[in-house]
């Protein structure tokens, strides 16, 4: 039941709802602490939201996240070593990013409808790609895709690898499906 004349605490609430992982009962908590226990809290994300929203954009060239017409990543000129990291979404970047170990360039690919395949072609020329390394979960659908991108680009004499896939540490195999245990094998290296 509602309580009257709560209407912009309710819409609160709904809108936090369609964040994702955010049940019913998270949204009120977030609300309370955001409204009620910690206001100034709550206006701050307010602005830092407001502003992002705002500011952040897509990159010209690889399409991932910078509040700039060109990301820091594609202005790097000590990235240009020859790779090109294909991901699905703009948040993997990041996600790659903090292991720290790939020093290349980045393209997200969404889709297939979504894919542009001459503005592609100049990213690889722009910055001297010669190997692509497509950085897709394992799934059917993402394997379809990495072969359709790699069909495309097959004139350009690229070489083509993907991510290893398999077992996460310290999960037990009774946890793993089975598409991750086959490649575990398939991909296996020897010691």
């Amino acid at each position: 039941m509602k309580i009257k004349n709560l209407e912009s605490f309710y819409n609160l609430i709904e809108a936090l709802e369609h964040l994702p992982s955010i049940g019913k009962k998270s949204a009120e908590k977030m609300a309370y602490t955001l409204c009620v226990d910690h206001k100034s809290l709550g206006q701050k994300i307010a602005q830092s939201i407001q502003e992002a929203s705002q500011k952040i954009r897509k990159c010209k060239w690889c399409r991932g996240l910078s509040e700039e017409e060109e990301c820091q990543i594609c202005q790097d000129q000590s990235r240009n070593n020859g790779e090109l990291c294909i991901v699905a979404h703009p948040r993997d970047i990041a996600i790659i990013e903090n292991i720290d170990f790939f020093q290349g360039k980045y393209y997200v690919l969404e889709s297939i409808e979504m894919m542009n395949l001459d503005h592609l072609v100049r990213l690889i020329s722009h910055h001297g790609i010669e190997e692509v390394i497509f950085g897709f979960s394992p799934s059917l659908a993402n394997d379809a895709l990495i072969l359709f991108v790699e069909d495309r680009l097959k004139p350009l004499n690229l070489h083509f690898s993907k991510i290893a896939q398999g077992v996460p540490t310290g999960i037990g195999l009774d946890h793993i499906d089975h598409l991750s245990l086959s490649s575990a094998f398939r991909g296996r290296r020897k010691i």
